[in-house]
């Protein structure tokens, strides 16, 4: 019998897209949320994982030319969906295949990260971070560090009038 407990070797390159909304208190302090939604093709029966999450930030961030520095973390939840197959299908077979498990999760998750100023509107950005499981411990939770990169697009709006 096949133990869906059992945490398959699950690591690769996940791909994905996600959002942050953040609102800058003082000169180095923002608040705001955050959303993603990552997947990954894993194994050599082409396994496949989805986690999806959000929540709460809290930055603090520091400008030095066109680098902004930042580190904070976020709470928050999400979900998470893994299709572990077992063996390869074959039209001829009946048996078991696969395991499909998903779960939702509650989660911190500190991370680091430094974005480029390109133009007034567009960052280039790059955060290292390692989400934490409140709740129970699945065995196939996507645990160690992801390293995120990407763009940023800004909107800023000078809400105080002189």
């Amino acid at each position: 019998m096949i133990n869906p407990q059992k945490n398959s070797n699950i690591q690769g390159f996940p791909f994905g897209i996600g959002g942050v909304l953040r609102f800058h208190f003082g000169k180095h302090l923002r608040i705001g949320g955050e959303g993603y939604s990552s997947n990954l093709q894993y194994g050599k029966n082409k396994s496949f994982l989805s986690l999806g999450w959000g929540g709460f930030l809290v930055d603090c961030h520091w400008n030095i030319n066109k680098f902004t520095v930042f580190c904070g973390g976020t709470i928050g939840g999400g979900s998470v969906k893994n299709v572990r197959i077992i063996n390869s299908v074959s039209a001829n077979s009946m048996d078991k295949n696969a395991i499909y498990s998903k779960y939702a999760i509650m989660l911190i998750d500190p991370f680091v990260g430094m974005e480029y100023r390109i133009s007034r509107r567009i960052n280039l950005i790059a955060k290292v971070d390692c989400i934490v499981n409140l709740v129970q411990k699945h065995p196939d939770f996507p645990t160690g560090t992801r390293v995120y990169a990407g763009f940023v697009f800004l909107h800023t709006k000078n809400l105080i009038r002189n």
